[in-house]
C-alpha cells in the first residue's frame, strides 16, 4: 500500500490537473463575531456551527452565480460535531446525488477528493463546507490531560512532555535559534508581517498595529514561544463550490483551476524528523509532486498561503519547500519580500495568526481572491499561480492553484 492509499489521498496524476475549479466562494463574519463576542455585545447570541455553515453557504451560492439545482455534491465538515451532510443538505435547501465520504478537515484533503470524485462523474457541482464554533463551545488546546473530553494533548502524549501543538513548535524553534543563531526579535518579524497583512484584510479578526516592543513584551506561552506567535481561537466557517472545468464558463468571476497537489509523510525517526529537519523531506516531496502534476517549476508560484498555526512553523514552509534556503527565512521576512510587493507574497488575508483560524480553509479562499484579482489594497499584482501548503505534525499537504485565462 502507498502513502497516498494509507492517508486515502488522491493520486496526483497530471490527468486530473486543472480538471476542477473553484467558482464560488463565502466565508462567516470573523472579524465582527469575534469583537461582538469579546465585547459581549448586547444583544449578540453567538453562533452555532450550523448558522455559521448556512451563512457561508449563502454567500458562496451568490458570488457562485449558481442556483440550488445546480448543486449535485456535498461535503461537510463540523470540526466538533454537527448534523450530517444529509441533514445539512436538507438545512440548506440541497438535493445533492453524491455525499462525499472525505471531506472534513483541513483544507489540503477534501480538495482532491473533490477533484476525484468530480472526474469520476460523481458529481458535476460540489459544494465543501468547513464550519467551527471554537470559542463559543470554550474548546482548549493542550495541557496535561491526554483523555477524551479535557485539553487534548492528542498525538503529543510522548515521556519528552509534548502536551501541546505549542510545545512542539517550541522545542523547532529552540533548536532553529541555536542553529542559525537566531533571536525572538527575528521571529517577532513574521507575527508582524501576518498583522500587516490582516490590516488590509476588513475580515481579518486582529485590526491593531504589532510593533518588536509589543511583541517582546507578550507573555510566553511556552517559552520561547510568545503569545503572538500563536494562531488565534474563533467562530467561523468558509464555503468552497467547486464545479467540472469544463462547466466553470459563463459564471461571474474568473475560474480557479486545481493544478495539483501532494502528500508526503514521515515514516520513521519522527523526533529528528519534526525537530532538526523540520519536515524538510516531507516539504520537498509533496512540493515535487505538486509541481509536477500541474506541469510547472517553483518558480512559477508568485503567491504562497502556507499554514501558519505557529510564526516557526510558517518559516518551515518557506524554507522548506524551497523558496529560500534553510536558516534564511527570518531574513527573507525581514527584508519584506513576504508582504505584497516582495518578490513572494504570504498570507495576504493575514493567515490564522492574525486573520482566522480556519484549519487551511481561509487560506484557499485568499487564494480565490487573488487569483480572480479581486483583493483590492493586498491584491498580488498579475498573480496566475498560487500554492497553499498544510504540514500538519508528521505530514504535508500542498495544493497548486491557477488562474484561468479566459480570452
Amino acid at each position: 500500500m502507498s502513502y497516498m492509499e494509507l492517508f486515502k489521498v488522491p493520486e496526483p496524476t497530471p490527468e486530473l490537473s486543472r480538471k476542477s475549479s473553484i467558482v464560488g466562494v463565502g466565508e462567516s463574519d470573523f472579524h465582527a463575531d469575534y469583537q461582538a463576542a469579546r465585547a459581549k455585545t448586547p444583544g449578540y447570541e453567538g453562533h452555532t456551527s450550523e448558522s455559521l455553515a448556512v451563512i457561508a453557504f449563502e454567500r458562496a451560492l451568490a458570488d457562485s452565480g449558481l442556483k440550488r439545482e445546480d448543486i449535485d455534491g456535498l461535503g461537510v465538515n463540523y470540526l466538533y460535531g454537527g448534523p450530517s451532510a444529509e441533514e445539512t443538505a436538507a438545512m440548506l435547501g440541497l438535493k445533492p446525488k453524491h455525499i462525499m465520504g472525505q471531506s472534513g478537515g483541513i483544507c489540503a484533503g477534501p480538495i482532491p477528493f473533490a477533484c476525484n470524485e468530480i472526474a469520476q462523474g460523481k458529481a458535476d457541482t460540489v459544494v465543501l463546507i468547513f464550519s467551527a464554533a471554537t470559542r463559543s463551545i470554550g474548546r482548549s488546546f493542550g495541557g496535561q490531560s491526554v483523555t477524551t473530553g479535557g485539553p487534548s494533548s492528542y498525538y503529543y502524549h510522548h515521556p519528552w512532555g509534548w502536551s501541546s501543538q505549542a510545545a512542539h513548535w517550541a522545542l523547532i524553534w529552540q533548536h532553529y535559534m541555536a542553529t542559525y543563531n537566531a533571536t525572538e526579535a527575528d521571529l517577532a518579524s513574521v507575527a508582524i508581517q501576518m498583522r500587516t497583512n490582516a490590516m488590509r484584510n476588513p475580515n481579518a479578526i486582529m485590526q491593531a498595529p504589532l510593533t518588536v516592543e509589543k511583541y517582546l513584551g507578550s507573555r510566553y506561552v511556552v517559552k520561547p514561544l510568545h503569545l503572538f506567535d500563536l494562531c488565534l481561537v474563533n467562530d467561523g466557517a468558509v464555503c468552497l463550490i467547486m464545479r467540472k472545468s469544463d462547466m466553470a464558463k459563463d459564471l461571474p468571476h474568473v475560474p480557479v483551476d486545481i493544478g495539483g497537489w501532494g502528500h508526503a509523510a514521515v515514516k520513521s525517526g519522527k523526533l529528528h524528523t519534526l525537530v532538526r529537519e523540520r519536515l524538510r523531506p516531507q516539504f520537498q516531496e509533496s512540493g515535487r509532486q505538486a509541481l509536477a502534476m500541474a506541469g510547472i517549476p517553483l518558480s512559477e508560484v508568485h503567491h504562497f498561503e502556507g499554514y501558519d498555526a505557529s510564526t516557526i512553523h510558517l518559516i518551515n514552509h518557506i524554507e522548506g519547500h524551497g523558496f529560500v534556503e534553510p536558516g534564511a527565512g527570518l531574513e527573507f521576512c525581514k527584508s519584506g519580500e513576504m508582504d505584497v510587493n516582495g518578490s513572494l507574497p504570504v498570507n495576504m488575508a493575514g493567515g490564522i495568526l492574525s486573520g482566522s483560524y480556519m484549519h487551511g480553509w481561509n487560506h484557499v479562499a485568499e487564494i480565490v481572491r487573488q487569483l480572480r484579482h479581486e483583493a483590492g489594497p493586498r491584491q498580488v499584482k498579475d498573480v496566475h499561480t498560487s500554492m497553499f501548503s498544510l504540514a500538519q505534525t508528521d505530514q504535508v499537504h500542498p495544493v497548486i492553484f491557477m488562474r484561468r485565462e479566459t480570452s
